[in-house]
């Protein structure tokens, strides 16, 4: 499947670490030709952490995508409605985000973002990062491995050491994973391994 003239929506949620991982992607989707819309929670729109400040990471957002940031629920209601995307991909996608996806509420720029998509029946590709990935946040993503139109960028363990219940997808197979959503399928192995 190839991207040019697709319209991506990319949402980001507050996993603040994953932040500097993730913008390399936003790029990549936009040099494959994608029109990227760019999306955040009300979190990660505000918020400076020790990962660097809310507007630092806004402005190298604007600046990939050419594209101002819908950050509020009121913003986020017209894609489904007017179809504005052909995909979403929330990345990262927190434990919370998870939760609220995997149980209908729609309360933040990203979840509304997401329900707005699938009434359109368009492809919503996770790429998670959260602590409690094999904690309580387990039962959540696998309610949506089970949702139609949900795909997920592969994940792993990121420290089975020291954060043993701990996720995150590898978000440099953010675009590959895209691709195949938008063919219908899910990227496999969804639990990533070393080749």
């Amino acid at each position: 499947m190839k991207l040019a003239d697709r319209t991506i929506g990319f949402a980001l949620t507050g996993s603040f670490c994953t932040f500097a991982s993730v913008l390399p992607e936003i790029a990549a989707l936009s040099s494959a030709g994608a029109k990227v819309v760019p999306i955040m929670s009300e979190t990660a729109y505000s918020t400076d952490t020790r990962f660097g400040t809310a507007a630092g990471f806004r402005d190298k957002i604007e600046e990939i995508t050419g594209r101002e940031i819908i950050c509020t629920v009121a913003a986020a209601e017209p894609i489904g409605p007017k179809n504005l995307l052909d995909a979403l991909i929330i990345a990262p996608c927190t434990g919370n985000t998870l939760g609220k996806l995997a149980n209908g509420i729609t309360d933040s720029s990203v979840t509304m973002a997401a329900k707005a998509s699938l009434r359109n029946e368009n492809p919503l590709i996770i790429a998670v990062s959260t602590n409690d990935g094999l904690g309580n946040s387990a039962r959540n993503i696998g309610t949506l491995l089970n949702s139609r139109n949900v795909y997920f960028v592969p994940f792993t363990q990121d420290d089975p050491v020291k954060k043993c219940n701990s996720l995150v997808a590898r978000m440099e197979l953010i675009v590959p994973a895209v691709e195949a959503a938008m063919e219908g399928r899910q990227m496999q192995p969804v639990l990533y391994r070393e080749k």
